[in-house]
C-alpha cells in the first residue's frame, strides 16, 4: 500500500460509504497532532447491514510494529477495542443499518474505559492503566492493517455507512458526549475533527452527502 499525497480536507455534511466487502478500500486519516496519547475519546457514527458471525474493523491506529488502537466488532457481537496486545470487550447493543453514535473513552491514569452508545454509557472496565499509545503510525477506516499499511482480509473489512467522526486528546464529560450525540455544538476535536479533517481515498470508497 503506497500512502499518495492526493489528500482532501473536510467532510461537513458528508458520509463514507463502503459499498462491499474487498482488501482494498480505505480511508487514510491525518491527525492534526501526534496521537502520543494518554487519554482520548472518539466518536463516529455507524451503520452496516453486516451480520452474524464476522469481525467488523471500525478503526485502526497502527504504527510500525504495533496496533495502537483499534476498535472491532468481535465475532460474537461484542464491542471491543485493543491498545497494542490483548483487547477489552463490552456487550453493547447491536450496530445495525440504522445509524449508531458510537464513542469511546479511556484514560490512562485511572485505565478507566466505556463506550457510549446513542449517549448512554456502557459500564466502566479498567484498561491498561499507564499506558501510552505511540505516535507516527497511519490511521485506517475500513480495514485493518496486520502490518504497517499491509496484510488487508476481507473478512475483516468495513461495509456500511460512517461519518461524523472526531477525536479528543481528553476525556469529554457526559453532557458533551450527548450533546454530540445530539448534533449540537461541542469543541472541534483536536486530533480529528470531521469538517477539516485530512483524508485520502483508497479502493472503492464513496463520498456521499449525508442525507
Amino acid at each position: 500500500l503506497s500512502l499518495g499525497l492526493c489528500l482532501t480536507v473536510g467532510l461537513s455534511n458528508k458520509v463514507l460509504v463502503f459499498p462491499y466487502e474487498t482488501d482494498f478500500s480505505f480511508v487514510t486519516l491525518i491527525p492534526q497532532k501526534e496521537m502520543e496519547l494518554r487519554a482520548f475519546t472518539l466518536c463516529m457514527r455507524v451503520a452496516t447491514e453486516l451480520q452474524g458471525e464476522r469481525q467488523i474493523i471500525l478503526f485502526a491506529y497502527r504504527t510500525a510494529d504495533y496496533d495502537e488502537l483499534n476498535v472491532w466488532r468481535e465475532k460474537d457481537g461484542r464491542i471491543s477495542f485493543y491498545l497494542s496486545g490483548d483487547g477489552v470487550f463490552f456487550h453493547l447493543p447491536p450496530i445495525t443499518t440504522f445509524r449508531t453514535s458510537l464513542c469511546l473513552t479511556w484514560e490512562s491514569r485511572t485505565g478507566l474505559a466505556a463506550f457510549w452508545v446513542d449517549g448512554k454509557r456502557s459500564t466502566y472496565q479498567v484498561y491498561k492503566p499507564g499506558h501510552t499509545i505511540r505516535p507516527k503510525g497511519t490511521v485506517l477506516l475500513g480495514q485493518d492493517p496486520d502490518k504497517h499499511l499491509g496484510d488487508l482480509e476481507v473478512m475483516q473489512s468495513f461495509v456500511g455507512e460512517m461519518t461524523d467522526l472526531n477525536m479528543w486528546d481528553s476525556v469529554l464529560s457526559r453532557s458533551l458526549i450527548q450533546a454530540w450525540h445530539y448534533g449540537h455544538r461541542v469543541p472541534k476535536g483536536n486530533i480529528f475533527d470531521w469538517g477539516n479533517i485530512e483524508y485520502e481515498l483508497n479502493g472503492n470508497v464513496m463520498v456521499y452527502h449525508d442525507n
